[in-house]
C-alpha cells in the first residue's frame, strides 16, 4: 500500500456516530421500508382491515338491544369502544414482528449499513401508524355505514382519530420493549395479550360503568384505556373537550416517557 494512501486513509476516519438529522433520516427511509413490506405482504393488513369490520357488527347487534335497547342508539356508545379496543390492540403486531426480524437476523444486517443504529426500531414503530391510521378510517366507516352519525363534527371526528393513533403509537413502546427482552415472537404475542386484555374488556368500551359492580367500577374508572374511550365519545357525540382528554394524552406521554428510553436502551444491547 502506498504511502499516500495511507495518509489519505488516516485524513478520513469513518464515522462511529450520525447525527440527529440523520438518524431522522434513516428512521424515515426505514419506516418506507416497513410500509413497502405492509404493501407486498397485504395479509398482515387483515387484523386492521377485518377486525374493525367483525367487531363492530358483532357487538353491535349482540349487545345492543340488551344495553341500548336498540342499535341506532347503542353505535355512539360502541363505535368509540371499537375503535380504541382495535387499534391499540393492533399495536402488539409491533412487537412480535420486532422479534421476528430480530430472530431472522434482519437487525443484524442492518447492523452492517452506514445507518443510525436507532433506525430500524424507530422506522418499525412510525410505519406502524400506518396501520392504526387504516383501522381507525374503516371503524368510522364502518359505523357510518350502520347509521352512526358524529354530531361533534368532521373535524373533531379526525381529533378523535388522531388521538387514538397517537395513544396506540405510545402504546406500541410499551410491546417493542417486550419484542427486544423476549425469546420468541410466540412469547410476546402472550405476554402482550396477558397485559391488554384485561385493561380493554375491564373498561367502559362495551358497558356502561354502572351496571358494573362497585369493586370492578373503581378499577374501570382508573383504567386508561377508560379514559381514552370517554375522550373519543365526548370529542365524537358532542364536540367537547374534557379532562379525559387531557388524562389520554398525559398517560400516553409518560409511557412513551417511561418505555421509550429503556427500549432503546435494551435495544442498543440486543444489537
Amino acid at each position: 500500500m502506498s504511502q499516500s494512501a495511507v495518509k489519505s486513509g488516516a485524513a478520513g476516519p469513518l464515522k462511529n456516530h450520525t447525527s440527529i438529522r440523520q438518524s431522522i433520516r434513516n428512521s424515515f427511509t426505514m419506516a418506507y421500508r416497513g410500509i413497502l413490506k405492509i404493501r407486498r405482504t397485504p395479509e398482515q393488513l387483515f387484523d386492521v382491515t377485518l377486525q374493525p369490520i367483525i367487531f363492530t357488527l358483532m357487538f353491535t347487534y349482540i349487545f345492543g338491544g340488551a344495553i341500548s335497547g336498540d342499535v341506532a342508539s347503542y353505535l355512539p356508545v360502541i363505535i368509540p369502544g371499537i375503535l380504541v379496543q382495535t387499534v391499540i390492540g393492533t399495536s402488539i403486531v409491533t412487537g412480535v414482528q420486532l422479534r421476528e426480524d430480530m430472530d431472522k437476523g434482519v437487525f443484524d444486517r442492518f447492523k452492517s449499513l452506514p445507518i443510525a443504529r436507532i433506525a430500524p426500531l424507530a422506522g418499525a414503530l412510525l410505519a406502524d401508524t400506518v396501520r392504526y391510521t387504516i383501522a381507525t378510517v374503516l371503524t368510522f366507516v364502518m359505523g357510518y355505514i350502520m347509521g352512526f352519525r358524529p354530531e361533534g363534527g368532521i373535524e373533531f371526528v379526525v381529533l378523535s382519530g388522531l388521538l387514538v393513533i397517537f395513544c396506540s403509537w405510545s402504546v406500541s413502546w410499551i410491546f417493542a420493549f417486550f419484542g427486544v427482552i423476549a425469546r420468541t415472537a410466540s412469547s410476546v404475542q402472550g405476554i402482550s395479550m396477558l397485559v391488554l386484555f384485561p385493561l380493554t374488556f375491564l373498561s367502559n368500551a362495551f358497558v356502561p360503568v354502572e351496571t358494573m359492580p362497585n369493586w370492578l367500577q373503581f378499577f374501570v374508572k382508573i383504567n386508561p384505556i377508560s379514559h381514552v374511550v370517554s375522550a373519543v365519545r365526548q370529542l365524537t357525540s358532542s364536540g367537547t373537550v374534557g379532562s379525559d382528554l387531557v388524562i389520554s394524552l398525559i398517560g400516553a406521554l409518560v409511557i412513551v416517557a417511561i418505555f421509550a428510553p429503556i427500549t432503546v436502551r435494551a435495544y442498543m444491547r440486543r444489537t
